[in-house]
């Protein structure tokens, strides 16, 4: 039962800070001026990383544990969704973080403004994939009792 209370709540703090990030923080931060959003950003991205990337890799350490001990399905795809989260971010966001990051980039130009708003984009499927394995995952929980 501990691989999955600590896979639950590794996913649900991950899904809940993504989900906060495009539903408050993102938009606060359009609403300032793109010159502001992308300094925001860059103050923000990195000390998000730091909590978000644990929370993923330990909800899918202990959601594949659980699959292994009790062979439920629901665990084994749950771990997956977060671990998707992971290539995800290196292979798809990351270009877009790195530009967003440039000292060459013009914080005030329309192609920050694109990147920013590309960046939300993309966040989001990392929002639904925490956010889907989360809810897998209390639903299990539920189910099993």
């Amino acid at each position: 039962m501990i691989p999955e209370l600590v896979a639950t709540v590794a996913s649900g703090i991950f899904a809940g800070a993504a989900l906060y990030i495009n539903l408050v923080e993102q938009p606060a931060r359009l609403s300032c001026g793109i010159e502001l959003a992308v300094t925001q950003w860059r103050r923000s991205y990195k000390p998000g990383t730091l909590m978000q990337a644990p929370l993923a890799l330990i909800g899918c350490l202990a959601a594949l544990l659980s699959f292994w001990i009790n062979r439920r399905l629901e665990w084994l795809v749950g771990g997956l969704l977060l671990l998707f989260i992971i290539p995800f971010t290196l292979v798809v966001i990351l270009p877009t973080n790195k530009k967003l990051e440039s000292r060459e980039l013009d914080v005030r130009s329309e192609e920050a403004g694109s990147l920013l708003r590309r960046w939300a984009c993309l966040h989001a499927v990392r929002s639904i994939l925490g956010a889907a394995a989360f809810v897998l995952f209390l639903v299990s929980l539920l189910w099993s009792r």
